[in-house]
């Protein structure tokens, strides 16, 4: 039904909906969505969480991911994904956008906007995707007050924690970094750019009972793995970050290609989401219906 109908919408915050799916049994899983439509595929396929990336939102607006986007460009993001699927969504923070009164800010934007849960990164500015080099870290206190921060203006927003120490610091400090975050208030700890199947399984032990979120983007140094293995390997969430959006700018770049070579674009139209498809999918049945169910207004004549 269309998000228009009250009724229709869910009974509880996205922020309880998904505590709630990180309690149930098996692996939350979590594909990225980069705007409304590919929120709504998501949902069609069955799942029932998505994952906004950094990294995806800004490649979307052609810029790079170097943490130079404002909380105010997150939440348009935020808002169309969450009304177009109703689904729990994980929202990349970046670095909070400033310090501790930044961070409470940015929460509240963004579980205003109907954001489920938001992860914070232990790196300074200019932040970089975490399977770069040259990362430099925030003092582990500082952002252990940024942890603090984002659950004291939290209402339900789940509060994750990532920290970037492995490939700067080295393990050890990575999970040293880990269990200070849980102290300041982390639900879960997003350990990034771990890169065997040994280090994911025993960072996985040095955390008992905390959630853990795996990162399985591609061209990184994570190892392909699946959702299966990542929770055999003890972690309860997986994302797949930019992978929508790596394949719709692929299919984009060959349709430009062919349109500048042929002068049109029939030789991609069975490759193309049919109108039906899309109508289908954004539910234009569905709204014309609402529509034509609401009685039409009639204005009374002036008194006399």
């Amino acid at each position: 039904m269309p998000y228009l109908v009250a009724d229709e919408l869910p009974g509880e915050s996205a922020g309880k909906r998904f505590r709630a799916a990180l309690a149930r049994p098996g692996i939350y899983q979590l594909p990225g969505a980069h705007n409304g439509q590919a929120a709504l595929q998501a949902k069609a396929a069955g799942f029932d969480g998505l994952y906004l990336s950094g990294a995806a939102m800004t490649a979307s607006m052609g810029l790079p991911d170097l943490g130079i986007i404002t909380v105010d460009e997150v939440v348009f993001f935020i808002r169309q994904i969450a009304r177009a699927a109703g689904l729990p969504l994980l929202v990349d923070g970046d670095t909070g956008y400033g310090e501790a009164l930044n961070v409470m800010h940015m929460v509240r934007s963004f579980e205003e906007a109907g954001a489920g849960a938001v992860h914070l990164e232990d790196q300074i500015l200019p932040k970089k995707c975490g399977h770069l080099n040259g990362k430099k870290l925030a003092d582990a206190q500082d952002m252990a007050a940024k942890v603090a921060a984002a659950r004291r203006a939290a209402r339900d927003l789940v509060i994750v924690a990532r920290t970037d120490a492995a490939g700067v610091e080295g393990f050890e400090a990575a999970v040293a970094r880990a269990k200070l975050y849980v102290e300041a208030g982390a639900a879960a700890i997003f350990p990034e750019a771990l890169n065997t199947r040994d280090m994911f399984e025993a960072f996985a032990r040095a955390m008992p009972g905390v959630p853990l979120l795996a990162n399985m983007t591609e061209f990184g140094k994570t190892p392909f793995f699946t959702a299966a293995e990542f929770a055999a390997m003890g972690y309860k969430m997986v994302i797949w970050p930019v992978s929508s959006l790596r394949i719709a700018n692929k299919a984009q770049a060959e349709l430009y290609a062919v349109i500048r070579r042929d002068g049109g674009a029939h030789a991609m139209v069975d490759r193309m989401q049919t109108r039906a498809e899309l109508y289908e999918t954004i539910g234009l049945a569905d709204y014309e219906a609402l529509d034509a169910s609401i009685v039409r207004t009639i204005v009374p004549p002036p008194l006399s």
